[in-house]
C-alpha cells in the first residue's frame, strides 16, 4: 500500500504555519448553511467516517488533529483551532474543505466534499457543533485479548462443552443440528486431519467393527499417539506459518536459516505450546531462523529489513495481527500504525530504528514496545537479548489470552473450514461464538498448553462431527455455522494419498530435514512434507514460504487442472504405480479393483463402478489399463475432498 491510495481521507493536518482565513467574497461564495436542525448521528457522523477518520480518528492525529471526540475536535491541531462553534465562516475546517486555495484544499486526494455536505457542516458548527456523547471515534479495545472463561450454561450437562456453548447459537439461528456423520466418514476425516494419510483398509475395518461407545475418542487418541506421522503431517502447517522451507531465496548465500530439525522434534514430542512459542520469539540457535527472516540481497524496502520481518512474523503468527501494511505507513484497513510496527521491530534491532514511511525517512524513532502495551512493558534501555527475553515473557504469559485464542482459531479454521474469527489474521475482531473461542483457549491453557489435547477436544465435539456443508452454501450472505465446510486436500495430503494408492513414494527426504544431527534416521515412507516442493505440489497450492502463509487458497486453478490432466510428475507416479500393481499379483481383476477402491476411497466399488472398471482389468493385465484406472480414482471428488 502507498499513501497515494488514501483517496478519501480528510487531511485536516494543519500543515501551514497560519490559519486559512476567508475573505468576505469567499464567505459569500460558500454554500449556505443547511436551513434545518442538524443531527450529528444522522448528518455529520457519516461525513466524518467516510472522509477523515483514517487520518484523524481511532487514535490517529495527523498534524496534531484528532477527531476521537468533541474535546479533541475543539483542541484543534498543530496550527490552531479547527472549528469555532457558532461561526462556521470563521472555522478553519470550512475554509479547507471549501477549496478556494487549491494547494490547501481538503481532502487533498480523491473526491471533494459536495456543496450539500459543506452546508451540513456549516449548519452543524453554527448550531454549536453539538456532538452526541454516546458516539466516539476512538480506537476500540481489542477483542480476544483477555484470558476470560465463559460459563457453561447451554445444552445438556452431559454434552461436550463446545456443543453446550453452541446450543444457544443454534437456537438463535433456528438451526437443528442433524445427526453426526457415520463412522466411515468420520474415520477418513480424522485420519487426514490428524496425520494426513488415508485410513489403511484393515485399520478402517477394525474401527468400523468396534462396538465401544467411545471408539471415536479412542481413535483420535490413537492417531495422536502416532508421533512420527503426526509430526510429519503438521510440518506442513507450521512450515507455512513459520516461513520454513528446504530451498529458495536466501538458502544459497546464508541469508536464511531453516529450523526443520527443531520443528520436527518439537512436534514429535508435543512440546507445550507456550514453550514452543518462547523458543521461537527468544530463539535458540536451532530455532533462530524464524526471527532471523530472509536477508534479501541488494537494496530492499525498509519494511523488509530483518528486524521488521521479525515484527511482522511474531505479530501475525502468534497474535493474529497482520502488520505488513503498517510496516510501510499507517494502515488504511485497520488501526495499526507505523509506530506500532517499528516499536515491535525495535525489540529485535541492534540500533535505534528511524521510522521510514513509504521509503522516506521521517526523522522520528519508536521506542521498543509490544503491540499491546497493556500486556507488559519493555525497557527501551535494556540490551537486545534482555528486550527479546522480555518480549517472550509477555507473549507467552498466562495473561495474554490472544496467544491461545489465535491458535484455537487457526485449528478451528483448519478442521472446520472457517475460523471462529474471520479473517483469521484479524484477531482484534469479534468471534461469531466468543464463548467457544474463550472456552477452548482457557481449557487449552489449563491443560499445560497441550496442543494434542486441544485437537482432541475439537475433534470429539459434535460440531466437528456434523455433516460437511458445501462452500457455495456457506458463502451466500452472512455465514452461519451449520457444520464443517467441505475441504480440499492440501498439496501434501494429495501427494501422500497418491503415493498410498500407487505405492510410489519419494526416494529421500530433503537434506535440510536430515542434517548431520539426524543422519541415519529412518523416515519411511518419505512423505511429501519432507521433500522440496515439486511441480505437482506447487500446482496444488504449496507456497514458496518466502512470506508467512496462514491460509492457502481453496479454489482450483488452471495450473492445477493442467497438472492433473497431463503433468509429468503425476504421469510418472501413475505409470510406476501401475507397474507395481500388476506385479502385486492379485488373484483376480475383481480382487485388484476392490483393493484399489478400499485403499483410495475406503469402500468397495459399487456394481455400476465394477461394470465399467472390470473390463479394463481383464487378463492379460495391462499396465496402461491400470494406470488409467488409478488416474480415474485420484480424480474423483470423493478422493480429493475431505468429507
Amino acid at each position: 500500500m502507498h499513501r497515494f491510495g488514501l483517496l478519501a481521507s480528510f487531511a485536516f493536518a494543519l500543515v501551514t504555519p497560519s490559519l486559512l482565513a476567508l475573505t468576505p467574497d469567499q464567505i459569500a461564495r460558500l454554500p449556505a448553511p443547511a436551513a434545518r436542525s442538524v443531527d450529528f448521528a444522522q448528518d455529520i457522523k457519516p461525513i466524518l467516517e467516510a472522509s477523515c477518520l483514517q487520518c484523524h480518528g481511532r487514535g490517529r492525529d495527523k498534524g496534531g488533529f484528532n477527531l476521537d471526540d468533541r474535546t479533541n475536535l475543539l483542541m484543534g491541531g498543530d496550527w490552531g483551532d479547527a472549528v469555532q462553534p457558532g461561526s462556521s465562516a470563521e472555522s478553519h475546517l470550512i475554509a479547507l474543505v471549501a477549496g478556494f486555495d487549491q494547494e490547501r484544499v481538503m481532502p487533498q486526494k480523491g473526491t471533494r466534499l459536495t456543496a450539500d455536505q459543506i452546508s451540513l457542516l456549516r449548519a452543524w458548527i453554527d448550531q454549536g457543533a453539538v456532538w452526541d456523547p454516546a458516539i466516539t471515534f476512538a480506537r476500540p479495545p481489542p477483542d480476544n485479548l483477555e484470558a476470560v472463561r465463559p460459563e457453561l450454561n447451554g445444552g445438556k450437562p452431559d454434552d461436550h462443552p463446545v456443543d453446550r456453548l453452541l446450543a444457544p447459537y443454534f437456537a438463535e439461528h433456528r438451526f437443528r443440528a442433524p445427526r453426526v456423520v457415520g463412522d466411515r466418514v468420520f474415520a477418513r476425516r480424522v485420519w487426514l486431519d490428524l496425520i494426513g494419510l488415508l485410513p489403511p483398509p484393515a485399520e478402517l475395518d477394525a474401527f468400523l467393527d468396534d462396538d465401544r461407545p467411545d471408539k471415536r475418542r479412542l481413535l483420535v487418541r490413537r492417531l495422536l499417539a502416532d508421533h512420527g506421522n503426526y509430526a510429519t503431517h503438521w510440518l506442513t502447517f507450521w512450515n507455512d506459518l513459520l516461513r520454513n522451507d528446504y530451498q529458495g531465496t536466501g538458502f544459497i548465500d546464508g541469508g536464511r536459516k531453516g529450523i526443520t530439525p527443531w520443528l520436527y522434534a518439537s512436534l514429535e514430542s508435543n512440546k507445550p505450546y507456550h514453550q514452543f512459542v518462547r523458543e521461537l520469539v527468544n530463539p535458540t540457535p536451532e530455532s533462530e531462523g524464524f526471527t532471523k527472516g530472509v536477508v534479501w540481497r541488494g537494496t530492499v524496502n525498509a519494511s523488509m529489513v530483518p528486524a521488521m520481518q521479525a515484527s511482522q512474523n511474531v505479530s501475525q503468527v502468534f497474535m493474529g495481527v497482520n502488520l505488513k501494511c503498517a510496516s510501510c505507513h499507517d494502515s488504511f484497513i485497520d488501526d495499526w500504525s507505523l509506530a506500532d510496527a517499528y516499536g515491535l521491530a525495535g525489540v529485535y534491532s541492534d540500533d535505534v530504528l528511524e521510522l521510514v514511511e513509504c521509503d522516506k525517512p521521517t526523522g522520528e524513532t519508536a521506542a521498543p514496545r509490544f503491540i499491546y502495551p497493556t500486556l507488559g512493558t519493555i525497557d527501551a534501555t535494556a540490551t537486545r537479548p534482555e528486550r527479546i527475553a522480555r518480549l517472550a515473557e509477555i507473549v507467552t504469559g498466562r495473561q495474554n489470552g490472544r496467544l491461545t485464542r489465535t491458535l484455537v482459531n487457526r485449528f478451528w479454521q483448519r478442521f472446520l473450514g472457517h475460523g471462529l474469527v474471520e479473517p483469521i489474521d484479524e484477531m482484534d475482531k469479534s468471534a461469531w461464538s466468543p464463548e467457544v473461542l474463550d472456552w477452548l483457549a482457557e481449557d487449552f491453557a489449563d491443560h499445560g498448553y497441550d496442543v494434542k489435547h486441544l485437537i482432541e477436544t475439537i475433534m470429539t465435539s459434535r460440531a466437528y462431527q456434523l455433516p460437511s456443508q458445501p462452500e457455495t452454501e456457506r458463502s451466500q450472505g452472512p455465514s452461519i455455522f451449520r457444520g464443517p465446510t467441505v475441504r480440499r486436500m492440501s498439496a501434501e495430503q494429495f501427494t501422500d494419498a497418491l503415493s498410498t494408492v500407487s505405492g510410489v513414494w519419494n526416494a529421500k527426504p530433503s537434506t535440510r530435514v536430515v542434517d548431520n544431527h539426524w543422519a541415519g534416521r529412518n523416515f519411511s515412507p518419505i512423505r511429501a512434507a519432507l521433500v522440496p516442493a515439486s511441480p505437482l505440489q506447487v500446482a496444488l497450492g504449496r507456497p514458496n514460504r518466502d512470506q508467512v502463509v496462514t491460509l492457502r487458497g481453496s479454489i482450483a486453478t488452471t495450473l492445477e487442472a493442467l497438472e492433473l490432466t497431463n503433468g509429468a510428475e503425476l504421469s510418472r507416479r501413475l505409470g510406476e504405480g501401475a507397474a507395481l500393481q500388476v506385479a502385486a499379483g492379485d488373484p483376480s481383476p475383481a480382487a485388484l479393483l476392490e483393493r484399489l477402491y478400499r485403499t483410495a476411497l475406503g469402500r468397495k466399488p459399487t456394481a455400476a463402478e465394477a461394470r465399467i472398471a472390470l473390463p479394463l482389468l481383464a487378463p492379460p493385465l495391462q499396465p496402461a489399463a491400470v494406470e488409467d484406472l488409478l488416474w480415474a480414482l485420484v480424480m474423483l471428488p470423493e478422493f480429493q475432498l475431505i468429507p
